[in-house]
């Protein structure tokens, strides 16, 4: 799963979802450009709640990385 944060995402808003994260037991690995950072989540993404995900602040889109055959 990648987790996109907003351009103006404060440093709150990521700690927020690192926490929410944490919480559900993955692990991230926090990449961060010029203008944006993205989070790869490692662990069972099936169990996260997207639409909690999605509504904690500053988060821009979330993207599921498909399951190999």
């Amino acid at each position: 799963m990648l987790v996109i944060m907003k351009k103006k995402a404060s440093e709150s808003d990521l700690e927020g979802v690192k926490q929410f994260l944490v919480e559900e037991d993955c692990d991230f690995h926090q990449s961060t450009g010029a203008d944006r950072i993205i989070l790869g989540v490692v662990g069972d993404t099936s169990r996260i709640n997207r639409e909690r995900l999605r509504n904690i602040s500053g988060v821009l889109d979330i993207y599921s990385i498909p399951e190999e055959e």
